[in-house]
């Protein structure tokens, strides 16, 4: 673990790109999605996470050539761009609360389901526990943010990052789908069935998460890493981008292969539990669940983060995790993340439509991107044809993903 904590540690900034990236949302859309198509949206989660980790490298790029971070060079280089940021941070706070807010929903509800277990008596007691649980949560986060640093944010991310990765992949050699149903998963076509475009919507969300992308060069910054790190800053994004494929790819694979066909609905977060234990066992259910906790808990931390940090970058380009206003306004974050737990919402429904928020903002951010990346005599690399046509292609994906999304919610 040590070793593994230390190699994960000198990719830091990948490990924000995937506690962004993979959390109860994330978790939850696999899940559902392994459920009711199989692997049949695999290609989603591959274009995702191919388009996710070249954008992740074009910031990361674009700041160490440049010195500029993502929202200042927005406001400063566009054309309207003050107008553009702004939309942004409109967009990607929205949508990063609403993730939160979900998060902390199931989060909070595992651990209740897990303390049932072992203590029968707290089920009447349901709603007074999970509200408990959510408040010292998200306390305990709150704390540690106001008081803490990069290198203590990065060394908890690496941690919780370790275990979920772990979890998951040690639970998929309980249960496997057919490899003939993976390879047939990688063939782009949308299952002509009611709601599939949410939750095609809802992946791609949580995989092409914008945050992660207007985050990137801050905590490049917070790193210390210079124009000299341009190499490590490309592996960096290139293993971020594969394991966020391989742990999403994992979750969808075991619930396909454990509850694909059966007929079982996914509405509650005990459904989970008890659909996937016959297949896995009570010991790999566990180690699943554990995973499940880490992933909620390893995406808190960057989602209380995300508006301070835009807000940071938009005025000066800095990464600001000290000051009175960071404090203030990943308080009112905190306090907004208690909704589904005060108000009894459907946890896993609640995580789903939430997730669909975020590609909203996601074109805009994309083709933000492309025109930064395509400025002349800023020191940028030679050759970009190949990260144009991705991003290109990003873009046109995450119109037709938004679209899709935005007109299934009207049919809702």
């Amino acid at each position: 673990m040590k070793k593994l904590l230390k190699f994960l540690l000198s990719f830091g900034p990948g490990i924000f790109a995937i506690g962004y990236t993979i959390g109860t949302g994330s978790v939850t859309s696999m899940i559902v999605a392994g459920n009711n198509f199989g692997m049949d949206l695999l290609w989603v989660l591959f274009f995702s996470c191919l388009f996710s980790g070249v954008l992740i490298y074009v910031s990361g790029t674009y700041y160490l050539s440049t010195g500029e971070t993502a929202l200042y060079a927005v406001r400063r280089h566009l054309p309207g761009g003050k107008f553009i940021a702004i939309a942004i941070i409109l967009t990607v706070g929205i949508g990063q609360w609403n993730s939160l807010i979900g998060i902390l929903g199931i989060t909070s509800n595992v651990i209740f389901e897990i303390l049932v277990i072992n203590f029968p008596g707290l089920a009447d007691q349901k709603y007074a526990v999970v509200l408990g649980l959510a408040v010292l949560i998200i306390g305990i986060f709150y704390f540690l943010l106001v008081k803490g640093s990069y290198s203590i944010f990065e060394k908890v991310l690496a941690l919780f990052v370790s275990m979920m990765g772990l979890s998951f992949v040690f639970t998929l050699f309980f249960v496997f789908p057919h490899p003939s149903e993976v390879i047939l998963g990688l063939v782009p076509e949308i299952p002509q069935v009611d709601g599939a475009g949410i939750l095609i919507a809802a992946f791609v969300g949580t995989t092409m998460a914008a945050a992660t992308f207007l985050s990137r060069p801050l905590f490049i910054q917070g790193k210390g890493w210079t124009r000299a790190d341009l190499k490590v800053q490309r592996n960096d994004s290139i293993i971020a981008a594969l394991l966020i494929f391989t742990i999403s790819g994992a979750i969808m694979a075991v619930a396909s292969g454990s509850l694909y066909g059966t007929g079982t609905e996914i509405s509650h977060v005990l459904d989970m539990s008890g659909a996937l234990e016959p297949s896995v066992g009570k010991f790999a259910l566990s180690i699943f669940f554990a995973g499940t906790l880490s992933a909620g808990l390893s995406s808190i931390f960057p989602c209380l983060m995300i508006v301070p940090l835009m807000l940071g970058d938009f005025k000066a380009g800095q990464l600001d995790v000290k000051s009175k206003k960071f404090k203030l306004i990943t308080g009112l974050a905190s306090i907004l993340a208690l909704s589904v737990p005060v108000f009894g919402f459907n946890p896993v429904q609640g995580q789903i439509f939430t997730q669909v928020f975020n590609i909203f903002a996601l074109p805009l951010v994309v083709l933000s991107f492309l025109i930064l990346w395509n400025r002349r005599r800023v020191g940028l690399p030679d050759h970009r044809l190949m990260t144009n046509i991705i991003m290109g292609a990003a873009f046109f994906f995450s119109l037709i993903i938004s679209w899709n999304g935005l007109s299934d919610i009207f049919n809702w």
